[in-house]
């Protein structure tokens, strides 16, 4: 009677595809492994065995760091406590941005940036996306937790498809792809993550009529747990490669495509309680002329 069992070749090479799948897909969370400080280094400190990553302000800098590796789709995520207190005029950011092209017409970019306001006043998530150089399309959201008090997650997923801003897991803001209607969509370049804490009292806080409290400083923003569930740029052979649809590119399958039913509840209690800006509304801002992904399905 033959066996059923499979060979010991064949369970080895199984166990060899799922580590290569895993390798590709996946980038380790130590802070100083997976990324280096750009800006202010004597402002910025990693701590718990590198888990841990703190920003520093005050009126001589403000820190940033990047990451070393450059990705191409995926979910890039961490877990962040804002400043406390007092923050008006700080800006805290956490975004992806195109590795070459870090300015200019040919500009990627997917933003998560926190705007600090005076003691007691909410938090305001600026959202923001550049394709190709344009970036005016921000979307701001108030916060229905205090987000100063503990660490939370905020995650970019980024696929093919479309991208989606994640807070604790409930999606607040997706931008599909509509590049055959000639709408740019970011699926050409790597990018590289960044996060920092600057000085941002010229706009960031009632459009800059309140300004930083340096009596308040320094100013901490902490971080934890970086991951990089994506696809590692490799130059423009990653193009194809990252967009292909395999297991190991696990964000190419149907089922990240489109956000299911319950996410759709989930994005929509937070569009219809929490949402305090959304560029397609803006008539003025535009002239008449609202840009033309928001006559298309938004969702």
């Amino acid at each position: 009677m033959q066996s059923k069992m499979p060979s010991l070749k064949a369970l080895l090479l199984a166990l060899f595809i799922i580590a290569v799948v895993v390798d590709q897909s996946f980038v380790e969370a130590n802070f100083p492994k997976s990324m280096y400080i750009n800006w202010g280094a004597h402002h910025s400190s990693f701590a718990g065995n590198g888990e841990d990553l703190q920003l520093v302000l005050d009126q001589t800098s403000g820190s940033a760091v990047k990451s070393k590796r450059s990705f191409l789709f995926g979910s890039i995520e961490m877990l962040i406590k804002l400043v406390p207190g007092n923050s008006a005029g700080t800006v805290t950011a956490y975004y992806v941005s195109a590795t070459v092209t870090s300015t200019g017409d040919k500009h990627d970019e997917i933003d998560f940036e926190f705007l600090g306001n005076v003691s007691g006043q909410p938090y305001i998530v600026h959202t923001n996306i550049y394709t190709q150089g344009n970036g005016s399309r921000e979307q701001q959201f108030y916060l229905w937790f205090d987000p100063t008090a503990d660490f939370h997650n905020y995650t970019i997923h980024w696929n093919p498809t479309e991208v989606v801003w994640y807070i604790d897991n409930l999606p607040i803001r997706v931008f599909r792809n509509y590049e055959k209607d000639g709408i740019a969509f970011p699926n050409k370049q790597g990018m590289r993550v960044h996060a920092s804490l600057w000085n941002a009292d010229n706009w960031a806080t009632r459009g800059g009529l309140v300004k930083i409290d340096w009596n308040s400083s320094p100013f901490i923003a902490r971080f934890r747990r970086f991951r990089a569930r994506a696809c590692k740029w490799d130059g423009p052979v990653s193009i194809n490669q990252c967009a292909t649809k395999s297991p190991a590119n696990w964000w190419t399958s149907p089922s990240f495509s489109q956000l299911n039913s319950s996410q759709m509840g989930q994005l929509n209690w937070v569009r219809q309680n929490f949402m305090i800006y959304n560029y397609c509304k803006d008539t003025k801002r535009f002239n008449g002329q609202i840009p033309p992904e928001c006559f298309k399905q938004q969702f």
